[in-house]
Order: C-alpha cells, then structure tokens, then sequence
C-alpha cells in the first residue's frame, strides 16, 4: 500500500494504515488520511481525490484562514467540519531564530491541547462516528494536524516509535512548504530556519508533556478532553483491521 499519496499541489497528503498496534492489529490502509490544506485541491489533484472516496473532511483551521485560502471544494457525500483547534495564533514565519525552536513548538501544542478541548474531543468523535474515508488537515499538515494523527494513532495502540516516525516524515515536505510561504509572501523575510521542519524531536516532548500532566495520553482523552471510552472502542473497531 502506499504512504504518500502524490498531488501536484498538495505536499504532505499521507495515508496513517499500516501501523501496528499493542493488540497485534493494524491501522487500516484507505480510512485515515492526514494533510496540509485541501483548499489547494483544483483539476487533476481534484480528481486524484475524489477518486480516494473520501466521505468525510475535517478542517482544522481557523475561520479566517479558509475564508482567505479557501476549503475542499464540495462534492455529493462529501461532510465537512471545521473544528478549529488552535486558539492563540502566532506566525512561524517570525519566531525569534534564537529561541530553541522544537521547545518553543512543543509549547505552542501545550496551549491547543489545553486551549481546543473541546474541538479535539468533537474530532475524535467525528472520526470514530464516521463511515468511510476521512481526512483531517490544517495548513501545512504539520502541527495541528500532527498533534491530531499522535492522539488517534496512540488510542489506537500504536507505540511511540511509530508515532515518532509518522510526524517526521513532514520532513519530506518541508522544501515545498517553505517554496509555497515564499511564493504567497513575497517581498518578506522568512526569519526562522525551522519553518516547515518536522523533526522527531517536538512529538516527543509533546507526548512526554502530556503524560507528565495527565499520566498517560489515554488520560489526557478522558480527563482533560471528556472522550468517552465508547468512543475510544468505536476509533479501534471501525480502524483497525487483523
């Protein structure tokens, strides 16, 4: 099965199957899409989309970003949410190149998982709800995203070293998302080095912050988010296969 779906305009559209779980289960392959912004989706990428039989989208960006960037475009059958997960915008454009960037990152996610409770409790539940393909993306697919794909891929069983592995791959992405920033932006200075960067190091301290104040991950859906274990159970069976 393949990892990376190839679009022309879209650079990070992967599919999470294949994962191994606690359980000796595994992610289903065609159910579970991570990406940066379906708004970019026109012509053939479009109809390499469509062709996927996605049924359900998740939007995870503010109002603000898909009123200027635009959202998937609509089809018959297609669900859309917006569940705007981040509450405290900042330009990444602009972090101060001295800071220690995969810190400062992981800090930034501290406040969504704190901030956007109930958006990724009402996420967690659309994708346990839901029937058929499903996307969820913000704008690059990085960090809202990224912090989306490590809550299910863990309630799913998936160790960390996979999960670690997944977020990195926006890695492969980085060159074309910084090109996208330059080509939107011109005129401006790209001031941080770490822009469009994925590395393993962020996840990691996300994970690690989530268990020190939770306990555990699961501990963090239930207590903090108010995710019923049923749905807990619904994510596993409708998303992993033997």
């Amino acid at each position: 099965m393949e990892r990376h779906i190839t679009f022309e305009r879209l650079h990070n559209f992967r599919d999470l199957g294949g994962y191994r779980t606690d359980d000796g289960r595994t992610v289903r392959w065609g159910q579970l899409y991570r990406s940066d912004s379906l708004g970019k989706l026109a012509g053939a990428d479009l109809a390499r989309f469509r062709e996927l039989g996605v049924r359900t989208v998740i939007d995870l960006r503010y109002p603000w970003e898909i009123e200027a960037r635009g959202r998937v475009p609509h089809h018959e059958g297609l669900a859309w949410h917006n569940l705007s997960i981040e509450h405290r915008p900042y330009d990444q454009a602009t972090i101060d190149p001295t800071v220690d960037p995969w810190r400062y990152l992981a800090d930034r996610y501290a406040e969504v998982a704190e901030d956007g409770a109930a958006e990724l409790r009402e996420a967690l539940e659309v994708v346990a709800e839901s029937d058929g393909p499903l996307v969820f993306h913000c704008a690059s697919g990085k960090d809202r995203t990224g912090l989306l794909a490590a809550l299910l891929l863990t309630l799913l069983g998936v160790d960390d070293e996979q999960i670690v592995a997944d977020f990195a791959l926006t890695e492969l992405a980085t060159e074309r998302l910084v090109a996208d920033w330059r080509a939107a932006h011109p005129g401006r200075t790209l001031l941080w080095p770490g822009y469009g960067r994925a590395p393993a190091e962020i996840i990691e301290l996300v994970l690690a912050d989530l268990r020190a104040a939770h306990g555990s991950v699961h501990g963090y859906v239930t207590d903090r988010l108010g995710v019923s274990e049923k749905t807990i159970t619904q994510l596993r069976e409708r998303l992993l296969t033997d």
